[in-house]
């Protein structure tokens, strides 16, 4: 089974701006779940969005933050959060082009099902 740990930098990003902005302190009823409550597909989803993601804008990603916070800023942005890549001051063609990149990616948000899993929807 897949561990946080296994994972790259990035999308560990990815996965803790998820929490950060979904099971925060306004969303109780995802307290106490955690990386391992994620659905065996769900997580599938992750590792390959974060890798396509960064496969094909690698070129943009080297001139822009380190990959943990390419990864949290890749989730705030294609989910439309208000904050993301052109919050961070990196020079405007960077910041356009990874913006534009992440909302081709669809709008997706946590929620679990009867038996605490985790999913993406």
């Amino acid at each position: 089974m897949l561990e946080y740990k296994d994972l790259n930098p990035f999308t560990q990003g990815y996965i803790d701006a998820i929490f950060f902005t979904d099971a925060g302190e306004d969303n109780p009823e995802f307290e106490g779940l955690g990386f391992g409550d994620f659905a065996p597909e769900t997580l599938t989803k992750i590792v390959t969005d974060c890798a396509s993601f960064e496969m094909l804008h690698s070129k943009f990603l080297e001139q822009a933050g380190t990959p943990e916070q390419n990864g949290h800023d890749f989730w705030l942005t294609r989910n439309g959060h208000g904050a993301g890549f052109l919050d961070r001051g990196y020079p405007e063609e960077i910041g356009e082009a990874l913006t534009a990149a992440a909302e081709q990616y669809c709008e997706i948000h946590l929620v679990k099902d009867d038996n605490d899993l985790l999913y993406l929807e």
